[in-house]
């Protein structure tokens, strides 16, 4: 019996702790990186909806803005899971979208987007930011998830969030 080949128990469990440590280091940076990949796919979409608004408003809005991303999406503008992302439970890579046209029938014609993530906390959460673009095609991101950028809609003001593209 004491030629038995093979891995003791204590062997064994030296490996399955060394496993748990590099587990341990590694899921939480892949989590990160989910995260800074679905912001980045936010600000994408929003940029795609700002040239989008403004292609609409070029051609087919006669000088006004959509009304809604199914105006956007009707003239072909955007694909149809942006379009449908209008809430969590429909939400493209993390993230779903506000749309926020009430203003479109001015003069001049306004509107505005907000990206929110899906899912705000815990090791789920699918961004760490709210993101913002209006007419002018700068976009704006909130210090965190739970702080909603908001639009001033007469002097068209930008508060509870900082840009990203000056």
């Amino acid at each position: 019996m004491k030629n038995q080949k093979g891995f003791s128990l204590i062997e064994l469990l030296i490996v399955v702790v060394i496993i748990g440590i590099i587990a341990a280091i590694a899921i939480p940076n892949l989590l990160a990186a989910r995260r800074s990949a679905n912001e980045g796919s936010a600000i994408s979409s929003l940029r795609t909806m700002h040239g989008a608004d403004v292609t609409y408003q070029s051609t087919a809005g006669a000088g006004q803005f959509a009304v809604d991303m199914a105006t956007l999406q009707g003239q072909n503008l955007i694909d149809t899971t942006l379009a449908g992302a209008t809430a969590a439970a429909s939400a493209k890579s993390g993230y779903w979208y506000e749309y926020d046209g009430a203003g479109v029938a001015g003069n001049p014609s306004v509107f505005a987007v907000v990206a929110q993530p899906s899912t705000t906390g815990g090791l789920t959460a699918t961004g760490t930011r709210n993101f913002l673009v209006s007419e002018d095609g700068v976009i704006y991101a909130s210090a965190d998830a739970l702080t909603l950028p908001a639009i001033d809609a007469a002097t068209r003001v930008v508060s509870n969030a900082t840009p990203l593209n000056n």
